[in-house]
């Protein structure tokens, strides 16, 4: 039970942290959400969004965050 709640309380620091940073890049105007790549469709009933490019950003600047994390904690 310990772990699990370990487990927990640094998922949420880590959203929170993911939070002011998403805050952050918006405040300082970094376009996430509008990159070359983001698909968006607009039609005359509706449109569709799906921001591609910056998913594929942000997994893999989480990737390395989560890595070079866990290899400090390992040491």
């Amino acid at each position: 039970m310990e772990t699990t709640g370990r487990i927990l309380m640094i998922g949420g620091i880590l959203l929170l942290v993911l939070g002011g940073l998403v805050f952050l890049s918006a405040r300082l105007g970094l376009p996430l959400g509008r990159l070359p790549g983001d698909i968006r469709i607009q039609g005359p009933n509706g449109s569709f969004y799906f921001p591609l490019t910056t998913s594929i950003l942000l997994s893999v600047v989480l990737t390395v965050i989560v890595n070079v994390i866990l290899r400090l904690l390992k040491k």
